[in-house]
């Protein structure tokens, strides 16, 4: 048991570096394509790496007796839904990437899982008081981390924080399509809400970027990253890691995302941040856990 514990525990850190590291990706990928381009083709590739995992388990199902999934066209109605709100949270997170550094994407972004359980409020869920110091900590860390001397902020910190308000979105909304889901349906359902997210994000592309193939083809490399590695790849080991991993535990080490991407940004762009920042980072990263480990 402790052997399969610490297993997941290890593929867990190695999602949450590859999630960070996708910030990176994300803002080099900016420097040839436009950001709902990016998505587009991101999120068919995530969509199309989640097939044979889909396969495997409908096959392990099917070989084990297990009962029915949800109907085809229930799956699609919640991927249409689900997939409307991430595209949301995946368009503001990427355009806001190009006005500002990966590290600070990475830290206001993971302000979701503080955001989480104050909007559960309005669902008549309830909140401890670790949500509340967490979320007061988070608030003083972004104050830190964004607003400069003179009371203003980043375009692209905006951004990425109205973006953080639909990712929370997204996380209470899964959270209400998916009970009585088994892993079989919930990958379907991920993978139809990439394929939405996609098609939206290039529809988006179409109308308002230029899509060249020169343009797609130096973007290649961190397409490739977002796409097969990101959202492939990590989301995988999310779920096979999670089956066995103690959820505080989960809560910690998915946290890190935000720090893999601030490590990454300074070791692959050159992102410098200042110590006020680093003090914000430290705040939010604080606030972040404190409302996992203590909702």
């Amino acid at each position: 048991m402790v052997a399969h514990k610490l297993k997941a525990d290890l593929l867990l850190m190695l999602t949450a570096l590859i999630w960070g590291a996708a910030f990176v990706a994300q803002r080099m990928g900016m420097e040839h394509v436009g950001p709902f381009t990016f998505n587009g083709v991101r999120f068919a590739l995530g969509a199309l790496a989640l097939q044979p995992l889909i396969w495997k388990m409908q096959q392990t199902r099917t070989r084990e007796g297990g009962r029915p999934g949800l109907e085809t066209g229930r799956i699609l109605r919640y991927g249409l839904l689900a997939g409307c709100v991430l595209f949301a949270g995946a368009a503001l997170q990427q355009v806001g990437i190009v006005y500002t550094t990966a590290g600070k994407a990475g830290f206001i972004t993971g302000l979701y899982v503080v955001m989480v359980p104050l909007f559960g409020l309005a669902l008549g869920n309830r909140a401890g008081a670790g949500t509340w110091v967490g979320a007061l900590a988070a608030a003083a860390g972004l104050y830190l981390l964004s607003v400069n001397e003179d009371f203003t902020i980043a375009y692209g910190d905006v951004l990425e924080l109205i973006g953080a308000v639909f990712w929370a979105g997204h996380v209470l909304l899964i959270s209400r399509l998916s009970p009585g889901m088994d892993g079989t349906d919930a990958v379907k359902l991920a993978a139809a809400q990439f394929v939405v997210c996609s098609l939206l994000s290039l529809g988006a592309g179409v109308a308002v970027e230029s899509i060249t193939l020169a343009g797609l083809t130096g973007a290649a490399v961190p397409i490739l990253y977002g796409g097969l590695m990101s959202v492939g790849v990590a989301y995988t080991l999310q779920v096979v890691a999670q089956r066995d991993a103690d959820p505080a535990h989960a809560a910690i080490i998915l946290s890190l995302e935000a720090v893999f991407a601030a490590v990454a940004g300074y070791f692959l762009l050159g992102e410098v941040l200042a110590l006020r920042a680093l003090l914000g980072c430290a705040l939010m990263l604080g606030g972040m856990l404190l409302s996992q480990l203590k909702p």
